[in-house]
């Protein structure tokens, strides 16, 4: 997978968008996550563990990222989830957050660390 440089842009007071661009793809594609930075920084999807260096580079650009405290994402699937491993390592702290279903049937068992169950 050829990337382009990852970008990020403030969209608001606080929030973050994360971008990075997909070569091979006819047309354009581009893996996207957002960084809230406040109190307690969370991280939306984490995108594929191939690319935990450059989105990790990006965040310590607007925050420290052992200060990161939640990552959340939709749904489990690589570019969604795949480098969740990698920022809980990076962020001591930090905390899965995802729905009841996802803990139980998919996200408690790929995690280093038991996520934190919110409502569905």
């Amino acid at each position: 997978m050829s990337v382009s440089p990852t970008k990020i842009d403030a969209v608001a007071d606080g929030i973050y968008r994360i971008h990075t661009p997909v070569a091979e793809v006819p047309g354009g594609f581009s893996f996207n996550q957002y960084l809230i930075v406040d109190d307690a920084p969370l991280l939306f999807h984490t995108g594929p563990r191939k690319l935990f260096p450059l989105v990790s580079a990006a965040i310590e650009r607007v925050m420290p990222l052992k200060t990161l405290r939640y990552v959340g994402f939709s749904h489990v699937e690589a570019d969604e989830c795949g480098a969740m491993n990698d920022f809980l390592a990076a962020a001591p702290e930090a905390e899965i957050v995802c729905g009841r279903v996802a803990a139980m049937v998919s996200v408690g068992d790929l995690a280093d660390r038991a996520p934190k169950a919110l409502g569905d």
